[in-house]
């Protein structure tokens, strides 16, 4: 299977889809935990313990025999300081979005300009123009999630402006630190040592931010179980998975196929949380697998 992965071009696609589906378990496993852990101490949390750990490993990567030591110029100083801080600025723009417009529009919101705004900046960065299957399997994809989210359904509601306004802003920063990342491994830092490097700066800035929530619920099982989930497998295994993709793909593609998320997310709802979806729910999952299908395809 690895060898046809190789062959076909695919492994990278995979490495970004896996991770993709580590990021989709969050929303489940945060419903799973404990009721007193609010979204921000469960973010912040996720930030600093995955990011503490993730630089642990970076630390170990460019530790081993061999290993080459990455050019640490005040370039890419600079590129982790901005990578780092976009990561922590995320959450609470993020947090900002769902809580004035509602979960589905925040989430939709964010997940749709995410790709968008990644290639276009990339765009300009590079003045390489995406490809014809990206622009057409990102906008199935973005089509894919409204349907999701529901939002395509007749009915008017007020939107904040303000949310609107943190949703695109978490988007915004989505693109930044994934272009910073990518940036890293074109300067030829490792995948494990450039996400590490990140995460642990996003790690140290956020850790002064806990002593400003409730973090009570850390003293039970399910709450230490809530974060070693979130910090292992959503933030040190997704990540490393995702920055080796990224070390092959443009940024603009991991961006989108990154929309797996979503996905995952919904189904796990169905699946171990007994929520109901849609037909326009079902409609979205398949047009957001098309799109997907046809980076992965043209890739």
């Amino acid at each position: 299977m690895t060898s046809t992965l190789e062959r076909s071009g695919l492994r990278p696609v995979a490495f970004v889809v896996v991770a993709a589906v580590c990021f989709g378990t969050t929303g489940t496993a945060q419903e799973l935990g404990p009721d007193e852990a609010t979204s921000s101490a469960v973010g912040l949390s996720r930030i600093v313990v995955g990011g503490l750990l993730l630089g642990l490993a970076a630390w170990w990567a460019a530790r081993r025999p061999g290993a080459r030591l990455p050019r640490i110029g005040w370039s890419q100083r600079g590129t982790v300081l901005v990578a780092g801080a976009a990561v922590l600025a995320y959450q609470p723009m993020f947090f900002a979005g769902t809580r004035l417009n509602g979960v589905a529009v925040g989430a939709v919101v964010t997940l749709g300009a995410a790709p968008v705004l990644t290639g276009l900046l990339e765009w300009v960065l590079t003045r390489r123009v995406p490809s014809r299957a990206w622009f057409a399997g990102t906008g199935a994809a973005v089509v894919g999630v409204v349907l999701i989210g529901g939002l395509v359904d007749g009915g008017a509601r007020q939107v904040s402006l303000a949310g609107l306004a943190g949703s695109a802003g978490a988007a915004l920063a989505y693109a930044v630190y994934t272009l910073a990342v990518k940036r890293l491994l074109t300067d030829g830092w490792g995948a494990t040592v450039a996400i590490g490097g990140v995460f642990a700066t996003a790690a140290v800035m956020g850790a002064p931010l806990l002593l400003l929530v409730d973090l009570a619920w850390l003293g039970s099982a399910p709450g230490v179980g809530l974060v070693v989930w979130l910090a292992v497998v959503t933030v040190v295994v997704a990540y490393v998975l995702f920055a080796t993709g990224l070390r092959a793909l443009p940024a603009s593609t991991v961006s989108t196929l990154t929309l797996v998320e979503p996905l995952t997310a919904c189904v796990l709802g169905v699946a171990v949380l007994g929520e109901r979806l849609s037909t326009q729910g079902w409609v979205g999952l398949a047009v957001l697998l098309g799109g997907v299908t046809v980076l992965a395809v043209r890739r």
